[in-house]
């Protein structure tokens, strides 16, 4: 398959997935976490499916499309580690999450999802749906809509 090819199949099982995971939280209080705001277009798509839901984003840095610029107060600039820290200092509570970072190695991706995993988890409400393009753990996998190939990306369901 060629990387544009991959490309598609990879944006492809963004959207279904989260548009099939944002109908499935609508009985569940909570907020939106984007892990990984990039240049916006996952932002800016939560943004239009879940419009009554506060939208937590982290990055290192702001470098989106100037149309896809969260709101000051819920962009969390820095290392990961320490904006879920201060998000569950807050007493943040997200009903849906999207996992989207990475740095295109796999072992040091399918690393990084294992190790922030812990610092997810105590944000999820119970039942809250995690949309993940790398592995995590701690949370119970589930199939997302038959769209999507269980190796393109990951479904978690919180405890």
């Amino acid at each position: 398959m060629s990387r544009l090819d991959s490309m598609r199949r990879r944006i492809t099982a963004q959207i279904d997935g989260i548009n099939w995971a944002a109908e499935a939280v609508t009985g569940l209080e909570g907020d939106v976490l984007e892990l990984g705001l990039g240049n916006g277009r996952t932002y800016d798509h939560l943004r239009e499916r879940l419009p009554h839901r506060r939208i937590w984003v982290i990055d290192r840095v702001l470098q989106p499309h100037p149309s896809c610029i969260p709101p000051a107060e819920c962009f969390l600039e820095g290392e990961a580690d320490a904006m879920l820290l201060r998000l569950a200092k807050k007493g943040v509570r997200i009903a849906l999450a999207h996992y989207d970072f990475g740095f295109g190695v796999k072992d040091k991706d399918v690393a990084e999802g294992a190790r922030l995993s812990p610092l997810i988890a105590p944000l999820m409400v119970p039942g809250g749906l995690i949309v993940s393009q790398q592995p995590l753990t701690g949370f119970d996998q589930i199939c997302g809509p038959a769209t999507v190939a269980a190796d393109r990306y990951h479904f978690y369901r919180a405890p």
